[in-house]
């Protein structure tokens, strides 16, 4: 029998090594948070952005949810937990959940032609099935072209069914399934369906989602809207009313989203809420998981050659090791899930063209050291600043001898040399398009791309031979037909 003092030296002990686990576990957690506010802080200066909210989902859990910055400038207002941010595209992930829902209820079959489910439609577009659709590559028009008049569109069409009525006398772009190509169409007849088969507006079938996950903070509206907590959306601008400026001026954002649009893009959201749902979707509480992991499959193209996109959701990093899906938005917005490693991040920003989706993968990192490795483009991000852009192919070449997991993709390649060149970042983005040439030779787009930025950056004479290697490779090309027509005319 243990003596009394035995008893203490014992429960002394315990409570030690207790009271030091919770220690460790605190100094760990306040680490990487200390990581994440220099990661944060870092982007932050570098791509001016006022206002940010991050959040983290771990273990099914939210382990980090911190604002950073201002939320309104005009009034100096600080962003909160509650600030709301407009999300824009990452609308489409519930719109591909909703899609979803009334498929895992047989009201819908996503293989099925969209004329099977919605009436009056152009003979073109009775092939159309739901889930190119989902994808973008249905070839349908885009309905922004009618509404925008930089695009060629027209003011006038303000209301739906003017502006249906026209989009539908329009030609198909091209063969459903042959291409990608992001456009809102897809979007409304989205809207469409769920309306009609969920029997509600789509507002109140999406209400149902925030409901269930308990999104508190997350509602439609665009800036006509009264919305609580909102905070403005800003841009740095160069040029204002065909002037240049002597510096970059940042000014406010108005956008509008009519009803029929906001499928597309229309809700806003906080960091909180949006990991609340993504806890929701990944717990079962909205799909099963036969449905989720359906949703997170990749689609063909009709060649055999794999979409971008999986279904409403376009960020979509299909590899061996880390596999992660998500969604971005305005430029402004962006997040990422990764299933198998049962973590999630987010980022939201007040400010269009900041690209939160450039750096997730390095804020996924912090909680597992891994993840930056396996991702091309962020190992490529975060060595290149330091090396230098002129250094990509010689370091991707290395790394591809070194490292089984660095397996370069050439659409998240273009789009990422995309953004560089949204924020003037010319120079790095053209070795980011030579990169991808020099990767997938036999890509007509990537000739097409780095031809894009040859022109912008003045050498005409190289552009020229990327557009003819393009239009070599794909006699379909009718951009680049049209820009060699051009040059070739001077």
């Amino acid at each position: 029998m243990l003596k009394l003092s035995s008893i203490k030296f014992i429960e002394k002990v315990l409570f030690t090594t207790v009271l030091m686990f919770f220690h460790c576990s605190f100094v760990k957690a306040q680490t990487k948070e200390s990581q994440v506010d220099v990661l944060i802080n870092r982007e932050m200066k570098e791509r001016k952005i006022p206002g940010l909210q991050v959040a983290i989902v771990q273990n099914g859990n939210i382990i980090l949810n911190k604002s950073y910055g201002i939320a309104n400038i005009q009034d100096d207002i600080p962003v909160r937990s509650n600030s709301v941010f407009a999300i824009n595209s990452i609308t489409k992930v519930f719109t591909g959940t909703a899609i979803m829902q009334l498929a895992e209820s047989g009201k819908i079959d996503i293989s099925a032609p969209v004329s099977h489910y919605l009436d009056a439609l152009p003979e073109s577009w009775s092939k159309i099935t739901i889930k190119q659709l989902l994808t973008h590559t249905s070839g349908l028009p885009d309905v922004l072209r009618l509404m925008d008049p930089q695009t060629g569109g027209f003011a006038t069409y303000k209301n739906e069914k003017a502006i249906w009525e026209k989009l539908i006398t329009l030609p198909m772009d091209f063969e459903p399934g042959e291409r990608f190509s992001y456009n809102q169409t897809n979007g409304d007849l989205l809207g469409k369906i769920i309306e009609k088969y969920s029997g509600k507006k789509f507002v109140e079938k999406f209400e149902e989602q925030f409901n269930v996950a308990g999104m508190k903070h997350t509602v439609f509206g665009d800036s006509r809207d009264v919305i609580p907590h909102m905070a403005p959306t800003y841009f740095w601008r160069k040029s204002l009313d065909g002037e240049v400026l002597p510096e970059p001026k940042l000014i406010n954002n108005y956008f509008e989203f009519p009803y029929f649009r906001r499928t597309s893009s229309g809700l806003n959201s906080t960091s909180e809420d949006l990991a609340k749902w993504i806890i929701a979707l990944t717990s079962g509480k909205l799909l099963s998981k036969a449905s989720l992991e359906q949703m997170w499959q990749p689609s063909k193209f009709n060649s055999g050659k794999t979409i971008p996109w999986v279904l409403g959701w376009g960020m979509n990093k299909l590899r061996s090791k880390h596999r992660a899906i998500g969604m971005s938005g305005g430029g402004r917005a962006a997040f990422l899930v990764y299933p198998e490693d049962d973590l999630s991040v987010i980022v939201l920003t007040n400010l269009g063209g900041s690209y939160p989706e450039d750096f997730l993968e390095e804020l996924a990192g912090i909680y597992n050291g891994d993840i930056t490795k396996s991702d091309p483009v962020t190992l490529l991000r975060t060595t290149l600043r330091e090396i230098g852009f002129d250094k990509a192919i010689r370091f991707t070449e290395q790394e591809k001898k070194a490292n089984p997991y660095f397996v370069p993709d050439e659409f998240e390649l273009n789009e990422w040399a995309y953004r560089l060149a949204a924020k003037e970042q010319n120079q790095e983005a053209l070795e980011i398009f030579k990169l991808n040439v020099h990767l997938f030779p036999q890509s007509w787009n990537v000739y097409d791309s780095y031809g894009e930025i040859l022109l912008k950056t003045g050498d005409q004479k190289k552009a020229i031979a990327m557009y003819q290697k393009s239009v070599e490779l794909n006699p379909k090309n009718e951009h680049g037909l049209q820009v060699l027509q051009n040059m070739l005319k001077k």
